[in-house]
């Protein structure tokens, strides 16, 4: 269903070129909307895409009250891309349209700032960094704790001996929150007015309208997303891999096990642990642990001279005097994003890679996706990171890859 022109701004207003980067936001709910992406970007925003009419009218109403501004409206992100007025795109939607989107929008020469986790599967995203690479497009991901104090002070500290020679990491991942988000079971229905579901699904297999299967709760669903192994694990697996200095590269072999919600109400884990391995010998566990306190999901890594675990506020030692001479700085909400956000536009006009370049994105959901992989089918992976195959399993090497529902196709750059 297409937005009215009557109740919209659908024209965009030319201006001449400035230093302000003109931002086209292509999702405006939940992670992309007015509590969280949108107020990083008020000053930069001129347009909005959506596929629901209600998130649309939601974005137009905060701008207007924060700003005094109107912003284009629409249904299409083709439109985004097409225009000359806009410089860059921040994609926040479900994972099945993030290397669409992104290859489109490099296509279109536009810069991006793509949500976590940057891939639904990892046969997605070497396409996406040529893309970039090939139309010289600056490409952030929005793992936003790249730019946090607390986890750059503590993979500075981890990197530079503080702890001595690591030999383990331990990530910690919340459970899932569908039920508390959803509630119980509802039946498949009809798409509510103003909501473009096909368009929603895009690559993904055609099925049924359900409203627990949509909007934030696509998160744990197969065919969107891999649940907080790649929500919540594209933040803290992340700091794992910058910690051990494998932005480049990745384990060497992955095995792990999984509990799922009896009822099958969702289809991604209740619980994990996980376990990778790296050539250096480093350990990586990685548990999903329904119930955890936000202050114990974090990064910990472990050495021979003690232990540091970092999380969203603060940094703790074992034992304590290994942080007696650091300066802890004083961590503030929301001044990560700001400063990843700041970080992308900075580098729209420097032309520098930013803090989560695509490359870096892409390694960090490969972690991320290895973890399902090896969960889903119960086998032990043997990784070659150089070459971004799965050794000696052809089987297993089929899950780095799905087949897109007609006529969508992954281009390539």
């Amino acid at each position: 269903m297409g937005i009215s022109a009557k109740s919209y701004r659908d024209t965009f207003a030319a201006e001449s070129p400035s230093e302000r980067v003109r931002v086209g936001m292509i999702g405006v709910g939940n992670q992309g909307g007015p509590r969280n992406n949108m107020k990083y970007l008020l000053g930069n925003i001129e347009a909005f895409c959506d596929l629901d009419a209600n998130y649309l009218s939601e974005a137009a109403a905060f701008l207007k009250k924060e700003t005094g501004r109107d912003a284009v409206m629409t249904d299409d992100y083709r439109r985004l891309l097409d225009s000359k007025d806009i410089d860059a795109v921040v994609v926040t939607v479900p994972d099945q349209w993030h290397a669409l989107m992104t290859i489109e929008a490099c296509q279109a020469g536009k810069d991006v700032y793509c949500e976590k986790p940057l891939t639904l599967m990892i046969g997605e995203g070497r396409p996406m960094i040529d893309a970039a690479r090939k139309h010289g497009r600056v490409v952030q991901t929005g793992t936003m704790q790249r730019s946090g104090l607390e986890f750059k002070l503590a993979v500075q500290l981890v990197q530079n001996g503080l702890i001595g020679k690591v030999r383990e990491v331990n990530v910690t991942l919340p459970g899932p929150n569908w039920i508390a988000r959803a509630g119980m079971p509802v039946p498949d229905s009809a798409p509510p007015e103003g909501f473009d579901f096909d368009r929603w699904l895009g690559p993904a297999p055609q099925r049924a309208y359900n409203k627990n299967r949509v909007h934030y709760l696509f998160r744990f669903f197969w065919d969107y997303s891999g649940g907080q192994q790649t929500n919540f694990g594209a933040h803290h697996l992340d700091i794992a891999q910058w910690g051990l200095g494998m932005d480049d590269s990745g384990p060497i072999s992955v095995e792990g096990t999984a509990v799922y919600q009896p009822d099958g109400w969702y289809e991604t884990p209740d619980s994990t642990d996980i376990r990778y391995t790296y050539e250096s010998g480093v350990v990586l566990n990685c548990r999903q642990t329904p119930g955890a306190p936000s202050k114990s999901q974090g990064t910990q890594f472990v050495g021979d001279k003690g232990s540091l675990f970092v999380y969203r506020g603060g940094l703790i030692a074992d034992p304590p005097e290994l942080l007696k001479e650091v300066e802890i700085p004083k961590i503030v909400n929301s001044a990560a994003n700001f400063a990843h956000f700041n970080d992308f536009l900075d580098c729209v006009k420097t032309r520098n890679k930013p803090a989560a370049d695509i490359s870096i994105g892409h390694r960090s959901a490969t972690v991320c996706h290895l973890g399902n992989i090896a969960v889903r089918t119960g086998k032990k992976l043997q990784w070659d990171p150089a070459s971004e195959t799965v050794v000696g399993d052809p089987e297993a090497a089929k899950w780095l890859t799905k087949e897109y529902r007609a006529p969508y196709q992954l281009a390539n750059g």
